[in-house]
């Protein structure tokens, strides 16, 4: 286990960061699998951001986890990337 998992586990116990945690934990899993979706592509994010006619600045923010896009914006980023977009309530 590395040591941030080590470092969250230990932190969990913590309710308010737990709460905390909980709250974002959709912005850091949608980033994650923006960035993963374009660098499976091997693009950059100003290529991605042609593509999808965003501004390169928007696409950082987004993976960095800075900001909310709306469902417009990411299904943007979806055809820019040639996928589909999938909303789904675990």
């Amino acid at each position: 286990m590395s040591d941030l998992k080590k470092y969250i586990e230990k932190q969990m116990k913590d309710p308010e960061f737990a709460k905390e945690h909980q709250a974002t934990s959709g912005e850091f899993e949608l980033a994650r699998a923006l960035i993963a979706a374009r660098l499976e592509q091997g693009i950059t994010q100003k290529e991605l951001a042609r593509r999808s006619g965003l501004r390169q600045s928007n696409i950082s923010r987004i993976e960095r986890g800075a900001c909310s896009p709306t469902v417009t914006t990411l299904q943007a980023i979806a055809d820019g990337l040639g996928r589909n977009l999938v909303i789904d309530f675990k």
